[in-house]
């Protein structure tokens, strides 16, 4: 909502500034999102009439003008402007003048000739683009007047940004009732009074679809001269309004709009056949809208139709077969209320707004339909004449707006402030609502352009804007506080996410609602939790893994010529679980989730250029939790390749997986190579092995290799486990170094070699000892893998 503050002012004059009034304003939730000046500064400009012209002795283009401004003595000034003529009243920049852009009038000589002033258009003013001459002004205007003065260039626009429940606010009554009640300044509105009816003409309307409009007026206004010009007042209101003005009866029409919040519509009567009538539309009915769309209407779309056919986009926009011209000599002036639910979203459907479809869809005042059809009557006769015929009205079941209850007590609650029951009163008195009182209690009828209060927290949030948020006070909460301690065994968050950004990983936070196909691909999820009402349509399921957003993270990379990525993310998931807490239904675990791709190293001189692969991210997951000793075994995952991908454990039990992506997604998805990633439970990373004493050994240790031939496809991580369960206490170390296929191996079978590095903190071991913790891991392995010793 966009408005002058001087025209705000002719209804009510608070004692504020311009700063304090928008402070005041937003404070009570109409927040000016803009205060702008009409004008830039500049000084020294006055109404001036130019009383002769010739041509500039030396310059076909300039002209030597006579020009009055006031002081009783002519002043000669040069001009090229093209429409510069005598008789004409235009702004006049004095010798002295400051004009925007820091340019400074001074007496000159322009060809030879003296120049005392200069003669200004629009733009040269600051106050339109238009500059194709000079800025022509009314035949009434004062000679030697300030042109600031006589413009109102001092003047302020305000722009609110209004919350869809304040839809009484889109008007300046709406607004001036609202600064009234905040200041106590009274208001002064328009007197409207009934047009005299002076013609016979009407025309019968009828309500088809009584719901969604019970009510219509209108009347016929005959003999009207459409090309009457608009006054200058109205015209400058709608421009600092952001309407631009059309024609008188196009513009009265806006500045009712404007002025009382209630959309009107004329349409040449000449034009209509018979009865008018507020119905829905037919299956296909065709509509060529005044913005020259046309449209085909939907059924559950309200029209205004004659006897032949749809007028108008019912409180969206008129049809242009119906509309007002310059050779219109008969009106049909329309007013209406349209139930908001038959506008809402119709005319974002087809792609427009209008200005009438934003008050109708959020709730026009039904008790003033009548009274803004005589005040746009009025201005049509005292603009373009004419005889005013009877007003025809239809009406249904206006909206009833039910009582609410207000308790002191509640108020007192929710804003802890000790408002008395007479203070609520004086506050309620001032918004002018109706109520009674049962004790402290207040039973409060909403007014008719209150659309918004519902319930008592609806009033309570009335009493507040108007007793101030600034008087609520804002104490310092009072409680025990205390520093709770943060368990040695914990590690905290930041500093998993500092770890993997020491490891090179950039952190990223994707939303937790993603695309469906995600779940299916990611995480063979053919059930996700869909989202009621999700902010984009492919956008409607709530995630069970991160690694869609990752692998879309990635592809926006590689699109913006990224060639080398590092990301991570920890974020809640959202799985279906009928034991959960706290949402009955549904589990939602913390993850972590890592992507690596490119390079393994940044480019540089010392760097190879090789890829990074599962070893790579293996061992960023292994420095994370370190020093908790993971294990990895052989896994099957929707998201990772088949052949490449394992189960993540700790501790026995299974926290996650890491692997290659799977081919048939790197495709999908257009990524040029396959990434590695990982996903495990955030609570595993943030887990934290307390220190333990162990005695160093000053001994030399005793170092053994053993190599053994086992089934090819024996994962190590079974003989791992199961050499370091049955070696004694002596062995402190067992490490795989080497894996040989090929001559001397048999078919289907694979060498491995150990070495086993067995000390004692006390003395040095004998060779005795040594053999035989060696004979027990090899009987170990002999008797449950089968295993042979290498020759």
């Amino acid at each position: 909502m966009k408005f002058s503050e001087s025209w705000l002012r002719t209804f009510v004059n608070p004692a504020l500034s311009s700063a304090e009034l928008s402070h005041l304003l937003t404070m009570a939730g109409l927040e000016v999102e803009e205060l702008d000046p009409v004008a830039p500064a500049f000084d020294q400009v006055v109404v001036a009439q130019v009383l002769e012209v010739v041509k500039h002795p030396d310059a076909d283009r300039l002209n030597v003008c006579q020009v009055d401004i006031g002081s009783g003595t002519p002043q000669q000034i040069v001009c090229g402007a093209p429409n510069v003529a005598p008789g004409l009243k235009v702004p006049c920049a004095l010798p002295g003048a400051k004009l925007p852009g820091d340019f400074k009038i001074k007496v000159a000589k322009v060809r030879g000739v003296e120049s005392s002033g200069m003669l200004c258009s629009a733009k040269e003013l600051g106050i339109a683009e238009d500059a194709s001459g000079l800025m022509v002004l009314p035949a009434d205007a004062p000679v030697g007047n300030s042109i600031r003065s006589y413009l109102d260039l001092d003047d302020q626009l305000y722009t609110l940004k209004l919350t869809p429940n304040r839809a009484d606010c889109l008007s300046l009554t709406g607004i001036a009732r609202e600064v009234a009640a905040l200041t106590g300044t009274p208001a002064t509105y328009p007197a409207i009074q009934s047009a005299p009816v002076s013609a016979s003409a009407s025309r019968a309307v009828l309500l088809e679809a009584s719901q969604a409009c019970p009510r219509y007026c209108g009347r016929v206004i005959s003999s009207v001269n459409a090309k009457a010009a608009t006054p200058d007042w109205m015209r400058r209101r709608l421009e600092r309004s952001g309407l631009r003005s059309i024609s008188a009866l196009v513009d009265v029409t806006n500045y009712v709009l404007l002025e009382l919040g209630q959309p009107l519509h004329a349409f040449d009567n000449a034009k209509l056949n018979g009865t008018v009538r507020a119905r829905m539309a037919g299956a296909g009915e065709q509509l060529k809208l005044l913005n020259e769309q046309s449209v085909t209407l939907a059924e559950d779309v309200l029209v205004i139709a004659d006897d032949s056919q749809a007028l108008a986009m019912a409180g969206i926009m008129g049809g242009e077969a119906s509309s007002v011209t310059l050779e219109t000599t008969e009106i049909f002036l329309e007013s209406a209320f349209f139930a908001p639910k038959a506008i809402a979203g119709r005319a974002r459907r087809y792609n427009f707004s209008s200005d009438s479809s934003h008050r109708f869809e959020r709730g026009v005042d039904f008790g003033n339909t009548l009274n803004a059809l005589e005040r746009a009557t009025a201005l049509v006769l005292e603009i373009c004449g004419g005889q005013a015929g009877p007003v025809t009205e239809a009406l249904a079941q206006l909206p009833e707006h039910q009582p609410v209850r207000l308790r002191t007590a509640r108020v007192k609650k929710v804003l802890g402030v000790a408002l008395s029951a007479d203070e609520i009163a004086a506050l309620l008195g001032r918004l002018a609502l109706p109520f009674t009182r049962e004790g402290d209690d207040f039973i409060i009828t909403p007014p008719s352009y209150r659309f918004d209060m519902e319930i008592e927290a609806d009033l309570i949030e009335e009493v507040a804007r108007l007793h101030g948020y600034d008087n609520i006070p804002a104490p310092a909460p009072v409680g025990k506080l205390a520093m709770l301690p943060q368990g040695e065994d914990q590690r905290p968050l930041f500093r998993v996410r500092q770890q993997m950004a020491d490891r090179g990983f950039q952190e990223v936070v994707n939303f937790a609602f993603v695309q469906e196909a995600w779940e299916q691909d990611f995480a063979a999820n053919t059930n996700p939790i869909l989202l009621a009402n999700p902010i984009a349509s492919q956008l409607a399921v709530m995630r069970s893994s991160l690694i869609g957003g990752l692998v879309e993270n990635l592809a926006t990379n590689l699109k913006r010529k990224q060639s080398r990525a590092r990301l991570f993310e920890q974020g809640r998931c959202f799985l279906r679980d009928a034991g959960a807490t706290p949402v009955p239904g549904y589990y939602q675990p913390w993850r972590l989730a890592a992507l690596a791709y490119g390079t393994a190293q940044p480019e540089g001189w010392g760097t190879d250029g090789r890829k990074v692969d599962y070893f790579d991210l293996k061992g960023d997951l292994e420095a994370l939790l370190a020093p908790a000793q993971l294990s990895f075994a052989r896994l099957l995952h929707p998201a990772l390749h088949p052949g490449r991908a394992a189960s993540v454990s700790l501790d026995g039990r299974v926290i996650g997986y890491i692997g290659e992506l799977h081919p048939e997604w790197v495709q999908k998805y257009d990524l040029s190579s396959a990434p590695v990633l990982f996903e495990i439970e955030l609570e595993a990373a943030s887990r934290a092995r307390l220190p333990a004493y162990a005695e160093v050994s000053k001994l030399q240790p005793a170092i053994r290799d053993l190599a053994i031939v086992v089934d090819q496809q024996l994962p190590l991580q079974d003989l791992l486990a199961g050499m370091k369960k049955s070696a004694q206490s002596l062995v402190q170390d067992i490490q795989l170094f080497d894996v040989y296929q090929g001559k001397g191996v048999p078919e289907g079978k694979k060498s491995l070699a150990f070495r086993i590095v067995m000390q004692d903190t006390q003395r040095t071991l004998l060779d005795a000892e040594i053999d035989a913790a060696l004979a027990q891991i090899t009987a170990y392995l002999e008797q449950n893998f089968a295993a042979q010793l290498r020759a």
